[in-house]
């Protein structure tokens, strides 16, 4: 099954590298997963769980996670490496090669390597972006982070920024820690929707303009 699978990946993430290179599934070192603080969804996300589990038993969270910041810095400052993973015409021995001149010049330890040569193998290429962005979801967790992202339709200022940081963290349980991202977009008009954890506020004007003009067709 896919859930006995992922969890053989975890353990064999472990293992020297030619061992998983051979067959991922076939590894058959005993342990169990450590349980990741949120749960990420999708193949992208069994595989970000399965590195987790994997750096937690080796105190190497940290580590990893700076190397999948490197692998995805790589791939965006040089896209020809990410059409080289995802290009279905080369086999996976060719992908394999190019992925291994990358570990080296990168440094990556075996964890991140092990867990990049099972992606390639199983013809899983297209979700390493996105495994990447599951393991950073992971890792802002276990700090016990909570995301925030507000938009508005210019930037803050200074004093703007913290009277909103200030707002926000009543947000928070005690333990937690806020991690404020901005964006701004024009269409919104005014005012800022606010995305935090599971919540969703809009106050923005653009919102505000569309229900008002609906109020006005009904009454029509």
């Amino acid at each position: 099954s896919e859930t006995n699978k992922m969890a053989s990946l975890r353990r064999s993430l472990l293992l020297p590298r030619s061992l998983t290179i051979r067959n991922v599934s076939a590894a058959a070192a005993k342990g169990e997963s450590i349980k990741p603080p949120v749960q990420v969804f999708g193949v992208e996300g069994r595989y970000a769980t399965a590195l987790f589990s994997a750096a937690s038993k080796e105190k190497s969270l940290d580590k990893v996670e700076s190397e999948l910041a490197s692998m995805n810095n790589l791939l965006t400052n040089k896209p020809k490496v990410l059409e080289v993973l995802l290009n279905p015409m080369l086999k996976t021995e060719q992908k394999k090669r190019a992925l291994n001149d990358i570990a080296e010049t990168l440094k990556f330890s075996p964890i991140t390597t092990n867990l990049l040569y099972a992606m390639v193998e199983n013809n899983r290429t297209t979700k390493v972006v996105s495994m990447i962005r599951s393991y950073s979801q992971l890792m802002s967790a276990h700090r016990g982070e909570v995301t925030c992202t507000v938009t508005t339709a210019k930037t803050l200022s200074s004093a703007e920024l913290k009277s909103l940081q200030d707002a926000l963290k009543g947000f928070t349980k005690k333990q937690e820690v806020l991690k404020l991202n901005t964006k701004v977009d024009k269409d919104i008009i005014g005012g800022v929707v606010v995305e935090i954890g599971d919540k969703y506020v809009d106050l923005s004007t653009a919102t505000k303009v569309k229900k008002l003009v609906g109020l006005l067709k009904e009454a029509v």
